[in-house]
Protein backbone atom coordinates (compact mmCIF):
# COMPACT_ATOMS: atom_id res chain seq x y z
CA UNK A 1 0.00 0.00 0.00
CA UNK A 2 1.25 3.43 -0.99
CA UNK A 3 2.73 5.52 2.01
CA UNK A 4 -0.29 8.76 2.15
CA UNK A 5 1.32 11.85 0.84
CA UNK A 6 1.07 14.51 3.36
CA UNK A 7 -1.14 17.36 3.10
CA UNK A 8 0.24 20.56 1.16
CA UNK A 9 3.12 17.93 -0.26
CA UNK A 10 4.47 19.47 -3.51
CA UNK A 11 3.36 23.11 -2.95
CA UNK A 12 5.38 26.17 -3.04
CA UNK A 13 7.34 27.15 -0.27
CA UNK A 14 6.59 30.07 1.49
CA UNK A 15 8.88 33.13 0.74
CA UNK A 16 11.69 33.63 3.37
CA UNK A 17 12.82 37.17 4.09
CA UNK A 18 16.51 37.85 3.13
CA UNK A 19 18.67 38.28 6.47
CA UNK A 20 20.93 40.90 4.64
CA UNK A 21 20.73 44.29 6.15
CA UNK A 22 18.54 46.55 4.00
CA UNK A 23 20.84 49.53 2.08
CA UNK A 24 21.25 52.61 3.88
CA UNK A 25 19.34 55.53 2.36
CA UNK A 26 22.05 57.46 0.65
CA UNK A 27 20.38 60.64 1.66
CA UNK A 28 20.97 59.53 5.33
CA UNK A 29 24.90 59.31 4.87
CA UNK A 30 27.38 61.20 6.07
CA UNK A 31 31.39 61.20 5.54
CA UNK A 32 33.83 63.07 7.42
CA UNK A 33 37.62 62.13 6.13
CA UNK A 34 40.50 64.28 8.70
CA UNK A 35 43.99 64.33 6.73
CA UNK A 36 46.53 64.77 9.41
CA UNK A 37 50.29 65.42 9.27
CA UNK A 38 50.60 61.78 10.23
CA UNK A 39 47.86 59.50 8.99
CA UNK A 40 44.37 59.77 6.99
CA UNK A 41 41.28 58.55 7.90
CA UNK A 42 37.77 58.82 7.30
CA UNK A 43 34.27 57.56 8.72
CA UNK A 44 30.91 57.24 6.78
CA UNK A 45 28.12 56.93 9.30
CA UNK A 46 23.99 57.57 9.24
CA UNK A 47 22.08 59.10 12.23
CA UNK A 48 21.04 57.25 14.38
CA UNK A 49 19.33 58.40 17.94
CA UNK A 50 21.87 61.19 19.48
CA UNK A 51 24.36 59.89 17.93
CA UNK A 52 25.33 57.74 14.48
CA UNK A 53 25.97 54.09 13.34
CA UNK A 54 29.38 53.35 11.23
CA UNK A 55 28.85 52.35 7.96
CA UNK A 56 32.19 52.36 6.81
CA UNK A 57 35.49 53.07 7.84
CA UNK A 58 39.20 53.93 6.53
CA UNK A 59 42.46 54.74 7.92
CA UNK A 60 45.86 54.59 7.06
CA UNK A 61 49.19 56.15 7.97
CA UNK A 62 50.21 58.05 5.13
CA UNK A 63 53.25 60.55 7.03
CA UNK A 64 52.12 63.59 4.92
CA UNK A 65 54.02 65.78 7.02
CA UNK A 66 57.37 63.71 6.67
CA UNK A 67 60.32 66.36 6.34
CA UNK A 68 58.03 69.19 6.56
CA UNK A 69 59.98 70.28 9.56
CA UNK A 70 62.93 70.55 7.57
CA UNK A 71 61.85 71.97 3.98
CA UNK A 72 59.06 73.86 5.26
CA UNK A 73 56.86 71.80 2.01
CA UNK A 74 55.22 68.56 1.45
CA UNK A 75 57.73 66.09 -0.13
CA UNK A 76 56.59 64.34 -3.67
CA UNK A 77 56.42 60.87 -1.77
CA UNK A 78 54.27 61.50 1.05
CA UNK A 79 51.72 63.98 -1.38
CA UNK A 80 51.89 60.44 -3.86
CA UNK A 81 51.41 58.37 -0.86
CA UNK A 82 48.54 60.63 0.28
CA UNK A 83 46.84 60.80 -2.77
CA UNK A 84 46.93 56.87 -3.35
CA UNK A 85 44.96 56.68 0.15
CA UNK A 86 42.26 59.52 -0.96
CA UNK A 87 41.73 57.61 -4.17
CA UNK A 88 40.36 54.69 -1.76
CA UNK A 89 38.55 57.59 0.41
CA UNK A 90 36.74 58.55 -3.02
CA UNK A 91 35.94 54.81 -3.91
CA UNK A 92 34.37 54.19 -0.86
CA UNK A 93 32.28 57.37 -1.01
CA UNK A 94 31.32 57.13 -4.69
CA UNK A 95 29.96 52.79 -3.66
CA UNK A 96 27.98 54.40 -0.81
CA UNK A 97 26.31 57.13 -2.93
CA UNK A 98 27.56 59.50 0.04
CA UNK A 99 26.18 63.43 -0.74
CA UNK A 100 26.86 65.29 2.68
CA UNK A 101 30.65 65.30 3.62
CA UNK A 102 33.04 67.40 4.98
CA UNK A 103 36.59 66.50 3.96
CA UNK A 104 39.80 68.73 6.19
CA UNK A 105 43.33 68.94 6.32
CA UNK A 106 45.23 69.77 9.30
CA UNK A 107 48.22 71.27 10.52
CA UNK A 108 50.52 69.84 7.88
CA UNK A 109 48.32 71.67 5.03
CA UNK A 110 48.41 74.65 7.32
CA UNK A 111 52.05 75.09 7.62
CA UNK A 112 53.43 73.68 4.13
CA UNK A 113 53.83 76.35 1.60
CA UNK A 114 53.14 74.24 -1.25
CA UNK A 115 49.90 72.86 0.21
CA UNK A 116 47.53 74.73 -2.34
CA UNK A 117 49.42 73.28 -4.72
CA UNK A 118 48.99 69.79 -3.36
CA UNK A 119 45.20 70.92 -2.56
CA UNK A 120 44.29 71.30 -6.08
CA UNK A 121 46.52 67.90 -7.52
CA UNK A 122 44.27 66.22 -4.85
CA UNK A 123 41.28 67.68 -6.58
CA UNK A 124 42.04 66.79 -10.62
CA UNK A 125 43.45 63.27 -9.33
CA UNK A 126 40.29 62.08 -7.10
CA UNK A 127 37.76 64.56 -7.32
CA UNK A 128 37.56 65.00 -3.71
CA UNK A 129 37.20 68.96 -2.05
CA UNK A 130 39.96 69.06 0.51
CA UNK A 131 39.34 72.01 3.06
CA UNK A 132 42.24 72.85 5.55
CA UNK A 133 40.74 74.32 8.51
CA UNK A 134 42.03 76.32 11.28
CA UNK A 135 43.05 75.32 14.33
CA UNK A 136 40.25 76.89 16.42
CA UNK A 137 37.75 74.53 14.50
CA UNK A 138 39.69 71.79 14.62
CA UNK A 139 39.93 72.13 18.51
CA UNK A 140 36.14 72.85 18.74
CA UNK A 141 35.19 69.68 16.09
CA UNK A 142 37.99 67.52 18.98
CA UNK A 143 35.49 69.08 21.71
CA UNK A 144 32.66 67.78 20.38
CA UNK A 145 33.26 64.62 19.32
CA UNK A 146 33.88 64.23 23.15
CA UNK A 147 30.72 65.25 23.99
CA UNK A 148 28.80 61.39 24.75
CA UNK A 149 32.34 60.83 27.78
CA UNK A 150 31.42 63.86 29.86
CA UNK A 151 30.96 62.74 33.21
CA UNK A 152 27.37 64.72 35.08
CA UNK A 153 29.42 65.28 37.61
CA UNK A 154 31.93 67.69 35.61
CA UNK A 155 32.11 71.46 36.07
CA UNK A 156 35.70 72.03 35.06
CA UNK A 157 36.47 69.71 31.43
CA UNK A 158 39.95 70.03 29.69
CA UNK A 159 39.87 68.16 26.21
CA UNK A 160 43.49 67.41 25.14
CA UNK A 161 43.52 66.53 21.04
CA UNK A 162 47.04 65.19 20.61
CA UNK A 163 47.53 64.86 16.51
CA UNK A 164 50.54 64.88 14.19
CA UNK A 165 51.75 68.13 13.84
CA UNK A 166 50.10 70.01 16.41
CA UNK A 167 48.11 69.62 20.15
CA UNK A 168 44.67 71.40 21.19
CA UNK A 169 43.96 71.78 24.26
CA UNK A 170 40.25 73.45 25.53
CA UNK A 171 39.13 74.25 28.99
CA UNK A 172 35.66 74.80 29.57
CA UNK A 173 33.48 75.47 32.86
CA UNK A 174 30.17 73.68 32.90
CA UNK A 175 29.38 74.28 36.60
CA UNK A 176 26.42 76.24 35.82
CA UNK A 177 25.05 73.75 33.49
CA UNK A 178 22.27 71.32 35.30
CA UNK A 179 24.08 67.95 35.33
CA UNK A 180 22.19 66.16 32.86
CA UNK A 181 22.08 69.15 30.40
CA UNK A 182 25.81 69.22 30.74
CA UNK A 183 27.11 66.44 27.78
CA UNK A 184 24.70 68.27 25.68
CA UNK A 185 26.08 71.47 26.55
CA UNK A 186 29.13 70.33 24.94
CA UNK A 187 27.47 69.10 21.78
CA UNK A 188 25.79 72.74 21.25
CA UNK A 189 29.64 74.59 20.69
CA UNK A 190 29.36 73.22 17.36
CA UNK A 191 27.92 76.47 16.50
CA UNK A 192 31.29 77.92 17.53
CA UNK A 193 33.45 78.56 21.21
CA UNK A 194 31.19 81.67 21.74
CA UNK A 195 27.96 80.39 20.32
CA UNK A 196 24.83 83.19 19.73
CA UNK A 197 22.30 83.63 22.90
CA UNK A 198 20.60 80.58 23.35
CA UNK A 199 17.42 79.52 25.75
CA UNK A 200 19.44 76.94 27.29
CA UNK A 201 22.30 76.68 29.62
CA UNK A 202 25.65 77.31 27.70
CA UNK A 203 29.32 75.59 28.14
CA UNK A 204 31.49 78.51 29.02
CA UNK A 205 35.15 77.83 26.72
CA UNK A 206 37.52 79.46 29.26
CA UNK A 207 40.31 79.13 27.00
CA UNK A 208 41.95 76.87 24.35
CA UNK A 209 45.65 76.93 22.40
CA UNK A 210 46.70 75.05 19.32
CA UNK A 211 50.31 73.69 19.71
CA UNK A 212 52.22 73.05 16.91
CA UNK A 213 53.57 70.50 18.22
CA UNK A 214 52.36 67.03 18.01
CA UNK A 215 53.83 63.60 17.82
CA UNK A 216 55.39 64.03 14.33
CA UNK A 217 56.86 67.62 14.79
CA UNK A 218 58.16 67.02 18.39
CA UNK A 219 59.81 63.97 17.50
CA UNK A 220 61.34 65.68 14.65
CA UNK A 221 62.62 68.47 16.60
CA UNK A 222 64.78 66.25 18.73
CA UNK A 223 65.74 63.46 16.40
CA UNK A 224 69.43 64.00 16.74
CA UNK A 225 69.61 63.54 20.72
CA UNK A 226 71.18 59.86 20.93
CA UNK A 227 70.09 59.03 24.66
CA UNK A 228 66.55 57.57 25.01
CA UNK A 229 65.53 58.83 28.16
CA UNK A 230 67.66 62.15 27.65
CA UNK A 231 65.28 63.08 24.66
CA UNK A 232 61.55 61.79 26.44
CA UNK A 233 62.40 64.36 28.93
CA UNK A 234 63.94 67.12 26.78
CA UNK A 235 60.62 66.58 24.63
CA UNK A 236 58.17 66.60 28.00
CA UNK A 237 59.72 69.85 29.35
CA UNK A 238 59.75 71.51 25.89
CA UNK A 239 56.17 70.94 25.35
CA UNK A 240 55.55 72.63 28.89
CA UNK A 241 57.67 75.51 27.97
CA UNK A 242 55.11 76.41 24.70
CA UNK A 243 52.07 76.06 27.45
CA UNK A 244 52.65 79.04 29.26
CA UNK A 245 50.25 81.24 27.05
CA UNK A 246 47.34 78.89 28.51
CA UNK A 247 45.35 80.94 30.90
CA UNK A 248 44.12 78.15 33.00
CA UNK A 249 47.56 77.04 32.97
CA UNK A 250 48.22 77.94 36.96
CA UNK A 251 44.90 77.17 38.11
CA UNK A 252 44.49 74.78 41.36
CA UNK A 253 41.55 72.61 40.35
CA UNK A 254 39.41 70.33 42.82
CA UNK A 255 40.23 66.91 41.54
CA UNK A 256 36.76 65.70 42.50
CA UNK A 257 34.59 68.22 39.52
CA UNK A 258 37.90 68.36 37.17
CA UNK A 259 38.44 65.66 34.05
CA UNK A 260 40.28 65.74 31.60
CA UNK A 261 39.54 64.14 27.76
CA UNK A 262 42.21 62.82 25.93
CA UNK A 263 41.80 61.83 22.61
CA UNK A 264 44.34 60.61 19.92
CA UNK A 265 46.48 57.95 18.93
CA UNK A 266 49.07 57.98 21.91
CA UNK A 267 46.57 57.94 24.50
CA UNK A 268 44.19 54.90 23.42
CA UNK A 269 47.94 53.43 22.66
CA UNK A 270 48.58 53.98 26.56
CA UNK A 271 45.48 52.73 27.66
CA UNK A 272 45.80 49.63 25.29
CA UNK A 273 49.34 48.90 27.22
CA UNK A 274 47.80 49.57 30.33
CA UNK A 275 44.82 46.77 30.01
CA UNK A 276 47.19 44.55 28.43
CA UNK A 277 45.59 44.24 24.96
CA UNK A 278 47.60 42.42 22.20
CA UNK A 279 44.97 43.25 19.80
CA UNK A 280 43.59 46.63 20.01
CA UNK A 281 39.99 46.94 21.20
CA UNK A 282 38.42 49.76 20.73
CA UNK A 283 35.38 48.78 23.15
CA UNK A 284 37.57 48.36 25.83
CA UNK A 285 39.58 51.50 25.17
CA UNK A 286 37.02 53.93 24.58
CA UNK A 287 35.42 55.76 27.86
CA UNK A 288 38.19 54.03 30.10
CA UNK A 289 39.36 56.14 32.86
CA UNK A 290 43.15 56.23 34.11
CA UNK A 291 44.44 57.45 36.65
CA UNK A 292 48.12 59.98 36.66
CA UNK A 293 49.78 56.73 38.37
CA UNK A 294 48.36 54.67 35.57
CA UNK A 295 49.47 56.60 32.92
CA UNK A 296 53.19 56.54 34.27
CA UNK A 297 53.15 53.09 34.99
CA UNK A 298 53.05 52.66 31.49
CA UNK A 299 55.09 55.37 30.42
CA UNK A 300 57.40 54.22 32.39
CA UNK A 301 57.23 50.74 31.16
CA UNK A 302 57.96 52.10 27.54
CA UNK A 303 61.24 53.86 28.72
CA UNK A 304 62.60 49.89 29.93
CA UNK A 305 61.78 48.05 27.12
CA UNK A 306 64.14 50.86 24.91
CA UNK A 307 63.67 51.49 21.21
CA UNK A 308 64.34 48.09 20.05
CA UNK A 309 61.91 46.86 22.68
CA UNK A 310 58.82 48.92 22.05
CA UNK A 311 59.52 48.02 18.27
CA UNK A 312 58.44 44.30 19.21
CA UNK A 313 55.78 44.87 21.88
CA UNK A 314 52.72 44.24 19.91
CA UNK A 315 51.02 46.45 22.43
CA UNK A 316 52.14 49.46 20.57
CA UNK A 317 51.93 48.38 17.26
CA UNK A 318 54.37 48.74 13.99
CA UNK A 319 52.62 52.22 12.97
CA UNK A 320 52.59 53.86 16.66
CA UNK A 321 56.08 52.91 17.47
CA UNK A 322 57.86 55.62 16.10
CA UNK A 323 56.09 58.23 17.88
CA UNK A 324 54.88 56.71 21.01
CA UNK A 325 57.69 58.35 22.72
CA UNK A 326 57.07 61.74 22.14
CA UNK A 327 53.24 60.94 22.28
CA UNK A 328 54.10 60.25 26.21
CA UNK A 329 56.12 63.15 26.77
CA UNK A 330 53.29 65.25 25.73
CA UNK A 331 50.78 63.41 28.17
CA UNK A 332 53.50 63.29 30.89
CA UNK A 333 53.90 67.06 30.55
CA UNK A 334 50.07 67.79 30.70
CA UNK A 335 49.77 65.69 33.98
CA UNK A 336 52.22 67.43 35.81
CA UNK A 337 50.50 70.55 34.94
CA UNK A 338 47.24 69.02 36.06
CA UNK A 339 46.91 66.17 38.16
CA UNK A 340 43.90 64.01 38.41
CA UNK A 341 42.38 61.02 38.69
CA UNK A 342 40.08 61.24 35.89
CA UNK A 343 42.12 61.38 32.15
CA UNK A 344 39.29 59.84 30.37
CA UNK A 345 40.21 58.05 27.26
CA UNK A 346 38.44 58.85 23.92
CA UNK A 347 38.99 56.78 20.78
CA UNK A 348 37.47 59.44 18.61
CA UNK A 349 38.68 62.68 17.50
CA UNK A 350 38.38 65.05 14.34
CA UNK A 351 36.00 62.43 12.52
CA UNK A 352 33.54 62.31 15.18
CA UNK A 353 33.05 65.92 15.29
CA UNK A 354 32.77 66.56 11.87
CA UNK A 355 29.89 63.86 11.74
CA UNK A 356 28.03 65.55 14.82
CA UNK A 357 28.67 68.92 13.39
CA UNK A 358 26.79 67.88 10.26
CA UNK A 359 23.97 66.23 11.55
CA UNK A 360 23.41 69.02 14.24
CA UNK A 361 23.55 71.38 11.84
CA UNK A 362 21.16 69.48 9.65
CA UNK A 363 18.71 68.87 12.45
CA UNK A 364 18.63 65.00 12.06
CA UNK A 365 19.96 64.00 15.78
CA UNK A 366 17.29 63.51 18.32
CA UNK A 367 17.67 65.37 22.10
CA UNK A 368 18.19 63.18 24.32
CA UNK A 369 21.06 61.11 26.28
CA UNK A 370 24.08 59.52 24.58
Amino acid sequence: MAPKRPTGAGAFPKAVESPAPTPPDPDALYAALDLGTNSCRMLIAQPKGSGFHVVDSFSKSVQLGSGLERTGRLSRASMARTIQALRICQQKIKRNKVRHMRLVATEACRRAKNARDFIRQVKRETGLSLEIIKPEEEARLAVISCAPLVSTKTEQLLVVDIGGGSTELVWIDISSVPRRDRPAAIMRLHAGFHPPESPFPAAKVVDWISVPLGVATLRDQFSDVEDDAARFALMSWFFEENLAEFTPYQAMQSRERFQIVGTSGTVTTVAASHLGLKRYDRTKVDGLRMTSDQIDKVIRSYLDLGPAGRRRDPRIGEDRQALIMSGAAILQALLRCWPTDRLSVADRGLREGLLYAQMSADGVLEDGPF
